[in-house]
This record gives structure tokens, C-alpha cells and sequence, in this order.
């Protein structure tokens, strides 16, 4: 990078008024809300970079028609201002929804493509150096946030190399990024896959199964409170947020002893709860289980991808019953593990082992290939970014991993 110049970010911005904007902060408010129309995109669809386009919630096209400088095209950069800063993602090129509109804690940058590509500031914006820029201006008064947010987005000193080294970086990265789109298309198919046929099955072997506890299928051992006294280094401790997002800025590390019983290793079955009633695949390096998840051990040499069907067929009545315990945190109880589920006979157990049990491996493979290509890019991002490593060199890299 000490090769190429930089400017600041407004010089590079599309030629038209209000290329870098955000909305007022009470543009819209909840009763704007509406069950359809144009999708409001807020740091939930931001996550840790890829756009999540998805979880949304909607204002009607009239009101956004009101807030010209908040709508979004495809190649719109999205910046988080206030709230959990550092997050910034970009509107895909092949978005599902035709049209966006900015929340009031983000803000908008659009690109002049004669100058720059998107992709390549996306890139560098969640590079290291990046993000240096980024949270030197932020003040944690309060709610962290950016102060003056367009004005300050507007002053980042970024770097400009030519559109063909863009692309370039651009090339690279990319291609680690959609092998890991497609990863998580053949784990996500391979799920669906297995979830329909057990219930097809299901429906019309109803012989082939009897009803058994849940308890009687899988042991469910609950986590502790192992973030106390965390020295900061070692194994994630495993709370509801890495099950549901994988570690981040609040992540806790422990190198404390626990038993076998509580820890998490690849292809393990968690399943919070408490709070989000949610259950996953674990697919991340060993880990410690914090409290209020359990750790769902088959018994009896039930494979554990019944574990987990039968796990998720109850999940929404066990969010009924947390949702009834509106004083507390809601959550279910021991008890609740008793209740039946249909458990297929060791005839139809066998049949359905001999499909589901290789697609319950194929997509952790996927899911743990995914890990690997995201660790790489972050490994070439800042080297790539910084000049320390060629862009030919680092497409040999990725070539040897997709």
C-alpha cells in the first residue's frame, strides 16, 4: 500500500448530491414499520461483513420515496455509525429485494466506478488498516458512535491504486468469499434435505416409529458458568451469541480445566435453552460450554443427527413455553426433555442412517472448509492490503484452497 496514494473518501464518491448520507435520526420510527414493502437494513444484515439479506424489517414505498439520500442500490457501501462500529458490508450485486433503505445508525457510501470498485473498499474497510480509520474517530460517550458521522466517513484517508489493481485484490478475495457462499448453500441444502425426508418418512411410516421421551434419546448436559475469571486466552467459551454468530468482539476465552462432558467439538450438538431457543451443528475448534446451553449426547447409539431432529421438532413448542415466562428470561425446564417425541424402530432407523448420516457429515465438512477459507482471507486481507504479498503470489495461495 506505501505505493499507492491516498485521498479522502469524499473524493472518490459518485458524482451526484448525496452519495455519502445517512437519515435524520427520527426518519422513521417503529410505526413505520409495515409487514411488506421496502426492507430497512439495519447492523443485523451488516453481521461481520457478507451482507445478510435477509431479517428484515419493512417501511412502505411511499415512506422511503420521502428519504431519497437513504435508498440503496447494489455496490452501496454500508457503514455502521453508531452501535457496533466497525461494521461495514455492501449491498450485493444481485440482491434479492430491488430496492433498500439505510437505518438511522448507518450510512451510505456510493462510489464513483470510474475512480473505484466497491468491492475493493468493502475489502479494505474490514482490513485492519481499515479499521484503524474507522474507530480512531469514535467516541464512547454513551452509545459508541461516530461523531458527525457523514462528515468524519466522509474524511477517511484511503488508498487508491488503479481500477486493474482493484480488481485484482478484488479477484482474490472474492473467490474465497463465494467458495464460502457456496459452502454454506450445500450445509444449509444438505439440512433441508435431511429435515424433509425424516418428516416424510415419518408421515408415512407412522408404524415405523414409537413415541419415547426425548431424555430417553440423548443426554443433556448443561454448561456452567465458565466466563468467570476468564484469563482472556485459550478455548471460546461457548455462549448463546457464538452459537448463533460465532465469536466476536464480546467472545470469551478461558484456559481453565472442565471436563470432557463440557466441551464442544466439531459435530457436537448444542442446544440453547434459554433466551433464543436455538440448536446448531458445532463446527468450530474445540470450546468450553457456558451455562444455560446443553450439550446433547445421544444414548444407546442414536446417531446424532436424530438427536437433532427430533431436538428441532420440539424447538417451537419450547419457545412457546420460554415465551409464557414473561417476568424472567424465559426458558424450559428439565421436565420438558420428557416429553415424547417419534423415534424410528431400528428398521427405519437403519434406512434413514444410510441417507442422513453422510449428509449431516458433508454439510460439517462444508461448514468446517468455510472456516478454513474465512481464516485465509483474513490472513491475505491485511497483506494484500498492506503490499507485503503480491497479488499473484496470493492467488496461488487461493488456488491451492478452492
Amino acid at each position: 500500500m506505501a505505493e499507492w496514494p491516498t485521498v479522502r473518501f469524499e473524493e472518490i464518491a459518485a458524482p451526484e448530491k448525496s452519495a455519502f448520507s445517512k437519515p435524520y435520526g427520527s426518519a422513521y420510527t417503529r410505526n413505520d414499520y409495515v409487514p411488506s414493502g421496502i426492507p430497512l437494513v439495519r447492523g443485523v444484515n451488516l453481521g461481520a461483513g457478507p451482507f445478510h439479506d435477509d431479517d428484515f424489517v419493512f417501511i412502505s414505498s411511499e415512506k422511503a420515496d420521502t428519504l431519497p439520500g437513504a435508498n440503496l442500490k447494489p455496490g452501496d457501501l454500508v457503514i455502521t455509525h453508531r452501535g457496533t462500529i466497525g461494521q461495514v458490508s455492501m449491498i450485493p450485486r444481485n440482491p434479492r429485494h430491488d430496492r433498500y433503505v439505510l437505518s438511522t445508525s448507518q450510512v451510505k457510501a456510493r462510489l464513483d466506478h470510474a475512480k473505484a470498485v466497491p468491492e475493493f473498499y468493502y475489502y479494505w474497510l474490514l482490513s485492519p488498516v481499515g479499521q484503524k480509520e474507522i474507530l480512531q474517530h469514535v467516541s464512547t460517550v454513551g452509545v459508541p458512535g461516530l461523531v458527525q458521522p457523514v462528515a468524519t466517513v466522509k474524511s477517511f484517508k484511503v488508498p487508491v491504486p488503479s481500477l486493474d489493481e482493484q480488481r485484482s485484490v478484488v479477484a482474490v478475495l472474492g473467490a474465497l468469499d463465494d467458495k464460502i457462499a457456496v459452502n454454506e448453500r450445500i450445509a444449509t441444502t444438505a439440512d433441508d434435505l435431511s429435515r424433509a425426508l425424516f418428516g416424510e418418512v415419518l408421515l408415512k411410516s407412522v408404524d415405523g416409529f414409537s413415541d419415547q421421551p426425548l431424555s430417553a434419546v440423548a443426554e443433556f448436559i448443561n454448561g456452567r458458568a465458565f466466563t468467570k475469571g476468564a484469563t482472556g486466552t485459550g478455548r471460546m467459551v461457548v455462549r448463546i451469541a457464538e452459537i448463533n454468530s460465532g465469536p466476536g468482539v464480546s467472545t470469551v476465552y478461558n484456559e481453565i480445566d472442565v471436563p470432557d462432558r463440557h466441551l464442544a467439538r466439531p459435530g457436537d450438538l448444542l442446544f440453547a435453552w434459554s433466551g433464543s431457543l436455538t440448536a446448531a451443528r458445532w463446527f468450530r475448534p474445540e470450546a468450553i460450554i457456558n451455562q444455560h446451553i446443553f450439550k446433547c449426547i445421544p444414548r444407546d447409539g442414536y446417531p446424532i443427527w436424530l438427536v437433532s431432529q427430533l431436538v428441532h421438532r420440539k424447538l417451537d413448542e419450547f419457545r412457546s413455553i420460554a415465551a409464557d415466562k414473561a417476568t424472567t428470561m424465559g426458558h424450559i425446564q428439565r421436565r420438558h426433555l420428557d416429553e415424547p417425541v417419534p423415534v424410528p424402530g431400528p428398521k427405519t432407523l437403519g434406512a434413514l442412517d444410510r441417507v442422513i448420516s453422510p449428509l449431516w457429515e458433508r454439510a460439517l465438512v462444508a461448514e468446517q472448509e468455510s472456516l478454513s477459507l474465512a481464516t485465509l482471507r483474513g490472513t491475505l486481507l491485511p497483506q494484500l492490503m498492506s503490499g507485503r504479498i503480491r497479488v499473484k503470489d496470493a492467488e496461488k495461495i487461493v488456488e491451492d484452497h478452492v
